[in-house]
């Protein structure tokens, strides 16, 4: 809105204003979006109008939602879930995938009324996981490469999610959701049609989140509503006792979780929520087989051919001091008349107490069927098994020393093998398909199980070799890595089906041991592919490539069949279209140019997707990457982005926004930088604070390490923090950027802590924006972040960086967000306001903001439009004009 708006646009947004109407794809159109944004979703104004100035005081005091200036509403709101990317294929490619949105959820679906149970959130009206119910999308789209596009058809009014594709390609299949049911359809790729293959038998969401398809795209694996279901608990008006916790023998290090079930009732109904119907639908006619009696079903992974399954079980008791997701579990190996053929793992609650014996019974079940998985052939089960130790000795004779040596080399030499299993899946059904006498960390098969590729570590090292099963004693070298060497990395084997690193397949919850699990072989059963990116000892100079090698089985002779261009640009791989004639949808982008899909067929190039840049400006601001180096020698990179507004001698105000992290030493610290890769695009988030250039701020990003001796890094918290700011701010004031008297702090969870400690601890900032923190770390004493000592072990330093109790110094003014429902184990709610309390209490200026329904971030468009409105009048009010020292403090506080 310009600066002529009618005054009586000049109000604060709604909730119910916010509401923008939708068609029925839920695809809005970029110029109609553009219109109702900036018709209907009124805005303050920054500078004078009709006679009224710009009052931050009045914004930040605003009741209700409202929005932010123009130039952050329309970053914020730009429809980047628009733009494509081929990364999702059916079985044969012909098809591509995109999930339609329609941006951020908003608060009406945030507010729908849910069960909280012990950090299980429930839509009890749609018997499903809150997260399906807040979350979704409004419909799918199919792409071809050749240009052609077909829509899927989903049921009007409802939200979408979890697509799969079928194993043969031809159909996709989704859920559905309404305000009072969750369904599957399938849709036809040919026509686009669906249809509900649950009917009258609604799904169950509330533990299994999805379904999956078995290998031959008949059926469909799910969890029902029970026939006959009793109704759903209710708490009567009366409470019937205290809640009650009560320790038992042993340290229980547990965490501060925020969501703990307190009653007996709750138990009860959080039963009542994930008791649900195990159930194998017929695709072709919705014929639904119920297998066995309904239970508490955590997971399903059904056998190839849907006659079998491995089914885990949640078993009460459930606890008082830990969430629901500690609850116990039993996995059993079950067939389709539900016959229990086997108990694969039991595993009690978990308190987190510790019993003496656990070590040992973890060294046994590691040994026992591990890395267990359905054949590849679909011929029963694969898992590998290695030979019990030895039993240990016990000696008190000069001899024991040598005796525990000869048990070690024995230990090492004991036999591991990969083993089948198949039904009736009886204690005499199993056969050895492979055994060596070095333990294996895993093993894969090709296609048709002919090869078995196993993968042995030991230390650093880690070596992938190849057996051909029909020759078993001779093992074939693939690779071999140390991890030390982290610039001659080989890659990794490519696995089958066309996706060449994520995104395909949607969400499978079973499914057969296919697919990605099974290693890519060439065409004459000789070779194999081994994908990987090579990066230079200078990424700040050269950039990465991605490199695809055809690999000969038996002599390791190896052919480069793909190399990407790394001069300024980025390119992967992501679809292989033809792997071995070197056909492939590669994703091209560079600091400048959006990333686009592209169809590369040796050295030509087609374009494939019309990606847009929504902000521009932003790519064309000045971006600045270098290192600066603290006064202990310590060096560090940091991020500028400078507004297109900038003149030189004229520095600008600048917010900065950061995340303290903790190192032993330079050089483990320089190793996260070996991945950074120059010639990506940056791309913008909805709470991108690159936006604030568009307000005329210099927005810095530095790094804050953290360092000291392994366990103790925190000793030199506040000293680090201190001289990571004290450098940064004089490396920016001195380059001529940014005025050293205007300058704003902030950052989220760890980020909003420090941001506190700063502002008590340094004179540096005049602002601070501060999200869902801890400002009390005697509220977390049993560790946090990489702390491992106790509060008791080291009170001095949970104490110095408590931020809470240094509030006195506070030398700035601070605004604190909060979601209500943060879930985070070390950011309980109380912390903000207490944190408010105080500074209130000391006469410092302050201001606190509580989000409805809102968790570890901010996730609802209503939300984030806010907090964005609150920043930008903050951030002007103390950095942009900050009043001169000593200036009044509002009498009315905020």
């Amino acid at each position: 809105m310009n600066e002529q708006a009618n005054p009586a646009h000049r109000e604060y947004q709604t909730a119910e204003a916010s509401m923008i109407h939708r068609d029925l794809h839920g695809q809005f159109s970029r110029s109609i979006l553009v219109a109702l944004v900036l018709t209907f979703l009124w805005v303050f104004p920054r500078g004078e109008v009709q006679g009224q100035s710009y009052d931050p005081d009045s914004i930040l005091k605003a009741e209700g939602y409202i929005t932010p200036p123009d130039e952050v509403l329309s970053a914020v709101l730009a429809p980047r879930w628009n733009n494509l990317s081929f990364s999702n294929p059916n079985a044969d490619g012909s098809w591509y995938l995109q999930s339609l949105s329609d941006g951020l959820p908003h608060i009406a679906e945030f507010s729908k009324p849910y069960h909280e149970l012990g950090g299980t959130f429930i839509d009890f009206a749609a018997n499903r996981s809150r997260n399906l119910t807040t979350r979704g999308n409004v419909g799918f789209r199919l792409h071809s490469t050749d240009g052609q596009t077909r829509d899927i058809q989903v049921p009007e009014g409802a939200r979408v999610s979890n697509p799969s594709w079928s194993p043969d390609g031809q159909k996709l299949a989704f859920f559905a959701h309404t305000p009072a049911k969750t369904h599957i359809y399938v849709a036809d790729v040919s026509n686009g049609r669906s249809r509900s293959i649950t009917r009258n038998r609604p799904v169950l969401a509330t533990a299994v989140t999805g379904f999956s398809w078995t290998e031959d795209s008949r059926y469909i694996m799910t969890v029902l509503v029970p026939n006959n279901r009793p109704p759903m608990p209710t708490r009567g008006p009366v409470w019937t006792g205290p809640e009650i916790k009560v320790s038992e023998d042993g340290e229980n290090m547990v965490r501060t979780y925020p969501s703990l079930m307190g009653t007996p009732f709750e138990k009860d109904l959080l039963e009542w929520h994930l008791t649900g119907q195990l159930a194998r639908i017929e695709v072709e006619n919705r014929r639904v087989t119920e297998i066995g009696e309904p239970t508490m079903i955590r997971s399903v992974n059904a056998s190839h051919d849907g006659e079998h399954f491995r089914v885990t079980q949640t078993v009460r008791p459930f606890s008082y001091t830990v969430p629901a997701s500690s609850a116990g579990r039993v996995e059993e190996l079950w067939d389709i008349d539900a016959n229990v053929l086997d108990t694969l793992n039991d595993t009690p609650l978990n308190t987190g107490i510790r019993d003496d014996d656990d070590d040992d019974d973890e060294d046994e079940e590691e040994d026992r069927r591990r890395s267990m998985t359905w054949a590849p052939d679909g011929n029963g089960l694969i898992y590998l098994e290695r030979d019990p130790p030895p039993d240990s000795t016990e000696a008190d004779s000069a001899a024991a020393a040598e005796e525990e040596e000869e048990e070690d080399e024995e230990r090492q030499r004991r036999m591991d093998r990969v083993m089948r299993w198949v039904p009736p899946f009886g204690e005499d059904d199993t056969e050895v398909i492979y055994e060596t006498s070095t333990q294996m960390t895993s093993a894969r098969f090709s296609e048709d199980m002919s090869i078995l590729f196993g993968t042995e570590r030991r230390g650093q090292s880690t070596h992938t070799y190849a057996v051909f099963l029909d020759d078993p004693e001779e093992k074939h070298t693939i690779t071999r890595f140390n991890s030390e060497d982290f610039y001659e990395n080989p890659g990794s084997l490519v696995s089958d089906g066309l996706s060449l690193g994520g995104g395909g397949g949607g969400f499978r919850f079973g499914g057969g041991g296919g697919g990605s699990g099974t290693v890519r072989v060439s065409a004459d059963g000789e070779h194999v592919f081994l994908r990987g990116t090579q990066y230079d000892e200078n990424p700040e100079d050269v950039g990465p490539f991605v490199f695809i090698d055809k690999v000969n089985i038996r002599d390791g002779e190896k052919t480069r069949i793909y190399e990407s261009d790394n001069d300024g640009v980025f390119e992967s791989p992501v679809v292989a279209v033809d792997l071995e004639a070197g056909r492939f949808i590669v994703n091209r982008e560079s600091p400048t140019e959006v990333d686009q899909n592209y169809l590369r067929e040796g050295s030509n190039l087609t374009q494939i997707t019309e990606n847009v840049d929504y902000t521009p400006d932003l790519t064309r601001a000045a971006k600045h990457r270098f290192r600066v180096t603290r006064p202990d020698g310590f060096s560090f990179p940091v991020t500028v982005t400078v507004p297109e507004s900038f003149r030189p001698g004229h520095p600008m105000p600048a917010m900065f926004w950061f995340y303290p992290r903790e190192f032993t030493d330079q050089e483990s610290y320089d190793e996260r930088f070996r991945t950074f890769n120059k010639n990506t695009f940056t791309g913008y988030g909805t709470r991108s604070m690159a936006y604030l250039t568009r307000l005329g701020y210099v927005v810095v990003e530095p790094e804050s390490p953290i360092v000291g001796d392994q366990g103790v890094m925190n000793n030199n918290y506040v000293h680090d923090l201190r001289n990571n700011l004290s450098a940064v701010i004089d490396t920016v004031v001195n380059r001529g950027w940014v005025d050293r008297g205007r300058l704003g702090l902030g950052g989220h969870s760890y980020g909003a802590f420090s941001t506190a400690n700063a502002m008590v601890h340094t004179p540096f900032f005049k602002a601070g924006i501060a999200g869902d923190g801890n400002y009390n770390r005697t509220l977390t004493p049993l560790a946090f972040q990489s702390e491992r000592r106790l509060l008791w072990e080291a009170p001095q330093v949970y104490l110095g960086m408590s931020p809470f109790l240094h509030a006195n110094n506070m030398t700035g003014a601070l605004l604190l967000y909060h979601g209500i429902k943060d879930q985070n184990v070390g950011t309980f709610l109380i912390h903000s306001p207490r944190m408010f309390e105080a500074l209130n209490a000391l006469d410092k200026d302050v201001a606190m903001y509580l989000y409805p329904e809102e968790a570890h971030g901010p996730a609802t468009e209503e939300t984030t439009l806010d907090l964005w409105a609150r920043w930008v009048a903050w951030l002007d009010k103390w950095v942009k004009n900050p009043p001169p020292p000593g200036g009044e403090k509002d009498e009315g506080g905020l």
